[in-house]
């Protein structure tokens, strides 16, 4: 892969995107080889969690200007094709088995945004700003737009959306965008923070439970009356249960937990 870096430690997965010269902003290579790389690790039933980083200065500046250019000039046809495959790549973040932790440094700006509202837990450095705005450049945040209103909602994104202004790491924190806001130097402290959270739960059990969060806000009463009962009974029927109660009774760590 030429535009991203992986590297494996005991379960845990760090992505790097690693175009810092472009600002890590997305092209057609860039585009495919994430995608690719996420529908593979989402199927590793090894891996506890994905850590997306970026090198650099800039976390995801969004669409690169020079790929912009090139479809200045393609068909409807070719456009809808390019930016089909790239709804696909946030749907793959979104739909990610394991626990995503992303580290933001600098800016996430359209695209970049949309890896940020895909990710669960959300670690942003306190100068750090984001924008949704392709509207300032004649075009819209169509294919972000279902993730970014999953994370925080339709009151909060009009605003952003018709606008198109910068939004700081604070107000990032205040409308749910960001899980935590440190000083730069102390990212890596708080991605490791979260790291050592995350672990401490059952694999499959945070499986399901991002699957709920997916799926049970679209459902109606009887239909998550049929849905969700199904799902507990499961999951304290299965092995991973089991041993979770075990722990509890006997007064110990269960087997998944991190060993001090």
């Amino acid at each position: 892969m030429s535009t991203l870096k992986v590297k494996h430690n005991d379960g845990v997965v760090t992505l790097t995107l690693a175009r810092p010269k472009a600002r890590n902003a997305f092209n057609a290579e860039m585009i495919a080889e994430m995608t690719e790389k996420l529908h593979e690790l989402s199927a590793d039933h090894s891996i506890r969690l994905l850590i997306l980083n970026a090198e650099g200065q800039t976390f995801c500046a969004g669409a690169d200007a020079n790929w912009m250019k090139s479809q200045k000039d393609v068909s409807e046809t070719d456009n809808l094709a390019d930016a089909e495959k790239i709804f696909d790549l946030f749907r793959v973040a979104y739909e990610f088995t394991h626990p995503i932790i992303a580290r933001v440094q600098g800016g996430a700006y359209g695209g970049g945004a949309g890896l940020v509202c895909c990710s669960d837990i959300v670690v942003m450095a306190d100068d750090a700003q984001t924008a949704f705005s392709e509207v300032r450049l004649g075009v819209v945040p169509a294919t972000i737009s279902v993730f970014v209103l999953r994370k925080i909602g339709e009151g909060r994104a009009r605003e952003l959306f018709l606008t198109g202004r910068r939004i700081s790491a604070q107000e990032c924190l205040q409308i749910g965008l960001a899980t935590e806001v440190v000083p730069e130097k102390d990212l890596d402290n708080a991605v490791a923070k979260w790291t050592e959270e995350l672990l401490k739960a059952a694999p499959t059990a945070q499986t399901v439970a991002k699957n709920l969060l997916s799926v049970v806000p679209r459902m109606t009463l009887d239909e998550a009356r049929r849905f969700t009962p199904l799902r507990i009974a499961r999951q304290r029927v299965s092995p991973e249960g089991q041993e979770g109660l075990a722990a509890l009774l006997e007064k110990r760590a269960p087997s998944w937990s991190p060993q001090k």
